[in-house]
């Protein structure tokens, strides 16, 4: 894996099609699991789409290596560009997941103290 400042810039096009190819798999991915008939995908949708991400992110290094792309080769700042939009994905998709999930422990709240309130008027 090439790692050198003139050749591998951190800041190029390439790092930004890497972390957005990686982070929109990761979404598509996710959202395809968890509106999967069955329960196991639904349950781990954000580790299938994760999954999926990095393998064709793994695979885009292996073609790169082995010549199959115009490129310098495998590169680890790639990888790593790769593995920042997953982070940023999964990090996205539990944040709304967290949201949703205090909606539904705020709507829950309100119908237990609704209960208690009609206990207290008898």
């Amino acid at each position: 894996m090439s790692n050198h400042d003139d050749e591998d810039p951190w800041l190029a096009p390439d790092k930004l099609y890497h972390f957005l190819f990686c982070l929109l798999l990761t979404l598509f991915f996710s959202k395809l699991a968890s509106v999967s008939r069955h329960p196991f995908l639904r349950r781990h949708s954000l580790r299938v789409g994760s999954i999926i991400s990095l393998s064709a992110g793994a695979a885009k290094e292996a073609a790169d290596q082995f010549g199959l792309f115009l490129s310098a080769g495998a590169s680890a700042r790639d990888a790593f560009a790769d593995l920042l939009g997953v982070l940023v994905a999964a990090l996205s998709l539990s944040a709304c997941r967290g949201v949703e999930l205090v909606g539904w422990v705020g709507f829950l709240c309100k119908e237990m103290d609704c209960l208690g309130a009609e206990k207290a008027r008898e």
